[in-house]
């Protein structure tokens, strides 16, 4: 059952005030779920970006393009792990997509758009006037 606005408010003021009074335990809270696998995602790509090198490197002094050829393969793929982990974690005292923001986040984009459509349409109505 989704938050009533004046409930999201007051669980908005209620994040506030913990991130104010105490930061640290804050912190220490979000850091579970989503954004910590997402954050060992990316160190695990690191590290793997790293074997990568050692294995194209190893290729290239024994001369086996094989070798060079599989460690290129596995640091890109550590690449495209680790961009795409990077992008999907989110920020400190944000919540994840779906979370209870997502619906704010949402009418802000719908607002957005809806003034870019009026001034799409009062620009074609004084484009039309001339």
């Amino acid at each position: 059952m989704p938050l009533s606005e004046h409930e999201q408010r007051m669980l908005e003021q209620m994040e506030r005030a913990l991130y104010a009074e105490d930061p640290k335990f804050a912190t220490a809270l979000e850091g579970s779920g989503l954004r910590t696998y997402t954050r060992r995602r990316v160190y695990q790509a690191v590290a793997g970006f790293l074997v990568g090198i050692a294995l194209l490197m190893a290729g290239m002094v024994a001369k086996q393009v094989w070798l060079s050829v599989v460690g290129f393969l596995v640091m890109l793929g550590c690449a495209v792990l680790a961009v795409t982990g990077w992008r999907k974690a989110p920020r400190p005292g944000e919540q994840p997509a779906g979370g209870p923001h997502a619906r704010h986040q949402e009418r802000q984009r719908r607002s957005m758009m809806d003034r870019i459509e009026q001034r799409w349409q009062r620009r074609r109505d004084e484009q039309q006037g001339h």
